[in-house]
């Protein structure tokens, strides 16, 4: 039974639906070590904005069951460091290249979409409204729909062509009310989830294990509340969707789909296992040829309730 693994996210075409998420595969060339980078469906890079940030002080990622806490703070060499050293090195031409997008401010994002618009090598633009780990921008923007859709409203009319995802954050009431706000604003595509926020201490000092006393939250602990929320906004809106949250496994990335999803990103499993999303992808074959179907089309969705 032949198999076509391709989706197409609105525009976006993928030619398998694994990626990387932002902030767990480095820039990419880091993982070149461990699989071919061009068999990947996409690599989202680690968050970009517009001068290099340090990120936040040490000790800032801890281990939790099931799971990991991290507050590194957006640490990144800056957007034109990107392009100068990085872009150039990766499999553009093959897979999608994807840059995550984080600014303080609605001109700042806007800024950032300018100078991305005209780069060949850039696939899709993911905007980054939802990181907890930093105490200007990130979340402020995610948890209030005003502030959502101006800066999703800025980032389209300085994106060109590209496609624009918005990655949501789960830290919120009603996510519903979020992605409306931002659909109307014109994303092209939602990303869901990133992390939840959290913390750990250590008995011994009294002190909290991350120097950031809050981390966000992801792993496998997070992918019940993940699957939960891609259902709801797959069930209540027509936008495609790429799930996030807890994948370790090809099943993962197949109830991520059977609930809406049209492609998937990996994240902390990157760290425990840095081959793991080049054997998803060697994978998808074979598990499509035992579920039957020879072609996503098929699967996406098709949830049965």
């Amino acid at each position: 039974m032949s198999v076509d693994t391709r989706v197409n996210l609105g525009g976006l075409q993928l030619k398998n639906p694994i990626l990387t998420a932002s902030g767990t595969f480095g820039y990419g060339l880091e993982f070149a070590q461990f699989g071919h980078l061009k068999e990947l469906g996409g690599i989202v890079v680690k968050g970009l904005s517009l001068k290099p940030r340090q990120g936040n002080p040490c000790p800032r990622i801890v281990e939790t069951p099931c799971g990991m806490l991290n507050a590194i703070g957006l640490q990144n060499i800056g957007i034109e460091n990107f392009l100068k050293y990085k872009l150039p090195y990766l499999p553009f031409q093959e897979t999608a290249i994807v840059v995550n997008l984080y600014a303080q401010s609605e001109e700042e994002f806007a800024a950032l979409a300018s100078l991305l618009k005209k780069e060949e090598g850039i696939a899709a633009l993911e905007v980054n409204i939802s990181c907890p780990n930093v105490k200007q921008g990130g979340i402020q923007f995610g948890q209030n729909p005003v502030l959502a859709a101006k800066v999703i409203e800025g980032v389209k009319k300085n994106a060109g062509t590209k496609p624009v995802i918005v990655k949501l954050s789960p830290n919120v009431t009603d996510i519903k009310e979020i992605a409306k706000a931002v659909i109307d604003a014109g994303a092209d595509i939602l990303s869901l989830i990133n992390t939840l926020g959290g913390m750990a201490v250590d008995i011994w000092t009294r002190k909290p294990a991350l120097k950031n006393v809050f981390g966000g939250l992801s792993g496998p602990a997070i992918k019940p509340i993940a699957l939960k929320m891609v259902y709801e906004v797959c069930s209540n809106f027509n936008v495609p969707v790429i799930g996030i949250g807890g994948i370790s496994c090809i099943e993962d990335v197949l109830e991520f789909m059977l609930v809406g999803a049209g492609a998937v990103q990996v994240g902390s499993a990157n760290f425990k296992r840095p081959s793991l999303s080049f054997e998803l992808v060697h994978q998808l074959p074979e598990i499509m040829r035992k579920l039957g179907i020879s072609g996503f089309q098929e699967w996406i969705g098709r949830l049965k309730t």
